[in-house]
């Protein structure tokens, strides 16, 4: 395609993808994962007006998918000309497919904001911006009017951005630890497990949530099957690579040794699952239900998600066909 960026012409030896990227991945499989619980949540509870977990939920989602093409535009060779790819569209290539579903879903994102916030939106009008305020209240009616449809289309398209971040470097096929079909899903289940964390911190630090509410007892009883496939999922693409051929078992080596060993190790089973599971587990049920407990548990899961995504970047990248 005439115009296309080529996002792969770069990769020759070496890292080429680096922390922003990471970041971005983080970022954006939060952001699509904080929706789907908040709003698969809603859908099982039948809520119909605004809970603190809802509030916190599309207010992270917006911001981190923001923040996260903010690093994904810093990382490019010539940010300034990132709206190419906004306008020149390949059907065949993972990252067009990406953009187009990201140019979706940042839209209906900034909607559900609106959905969360409108009596506050309307109090902010109606005191210093009282011209705009019979505007906000059209607009208003016209989402409300079809607020199932954009529910629906805000779900859909959160789940394609988190298991976007992951087919989009599946399909860089010299690379055995990121070419394999388990990466699209294990980024749906990462993205889901710092949606969760990310989302009931929020609830509960700025929108007065208590730790023991129903919508966070329902995000808490989420979060342990969330974990457990993730560690499944890791485990299908250790054992891919372990059993395969002589490269991928060459790439097996970096769960064993090196700097990636130790981010492995530490900063994604130890940060991310055993702190987790040891705060909640094994030190007592007076000492799980404490706030501090809830607020150290869930920054280790979102920590952890992010070394595992510069766990799988880093090396990835490094262990290639070549080596």
């Amino acid at each position: 395609m005439n115009g296309a960026i080529n996002y792969t012409h770069t990769f020759s030896s070496g890292v080429v993808w680096h922390w922003p990227i990471a970041v971005y991945l983080l970022l954006a499989g939060m952001s699509g994962g904080a929706l789907i619980v908040a709003l698969l949540i809603r859908y099982y509870k039948k809520q119909t007006g605004v809970t603190p977990l809802f509030k916190g939920a599309s207010l992270l989602s917006l911001v981190t998918i923001l923040l996260g093409m903010v690093c994904l535009v810093a990382d490019l060779d010539k940010p300034l000309y990132f709206w190419k790819i906004l306008i020149n569209y390949n059907f065949t290539s993972v990252m067009s497919i990406g953009v187009l579903a990201l140019c979706i879903y940042i839209p209906l994102s900034f909607v559900v904001v609106l959905y969360a916030f409108e009596k506050e939106l309307n109090a902010f009008f109606a005191n210093h911006f009282t011209f705009l305020k019979a505007f906000f209240g059209l607009i208003m009616n016209i989402l409300n009017f079809i607020r199932p449809l954009m529910f629906v289309l805000t779900l859909i398209f959160a789940v394609a951005i988190c298991a976007y971040t992951g087919f989009l470097i599946s399909v860089l096929v010299r690379f055995p630890i990121l070419n394999t079909s388990a990466l699209p899903a294990l980024f749906v289940a990462s993205g889901l497990s710092a949606g969760i964390a990310g989302s009931g911190l929020i609830a509960a630090m700025f929108f007065r949530e208590d730790t023991h509410s129903s919508d966070l007892k329902i995000l808490h009883a989420i979060e342990w099957p969330v974990m457990a496939a993730e560690i499944l999922l890791i485990g299908m693409i250790f054992v891919s690579l372990i059993i395969g051929s002589d490269v991928q078992k060459a790439a097996s080596m970096a769960f064993f040794s090196g700097e990636y060993a130790k981010m492995f190790w530490i900063g994604v089973v130890g940060i991310g699952f055993v702190i987790p599971i040891v705060f909640n587990f094994l030190l007592g049920k007076t000492f799980a239900h404490t706030r501090f407990a809830f607020y150290v548990s869930s920054l280790a899961s979102i920590i952890g998600v992010l070394m595992l995504r510069m766990f799988i970047l880093y090396a990835g990248q490094t262990y290639s066909i070549f080596i």
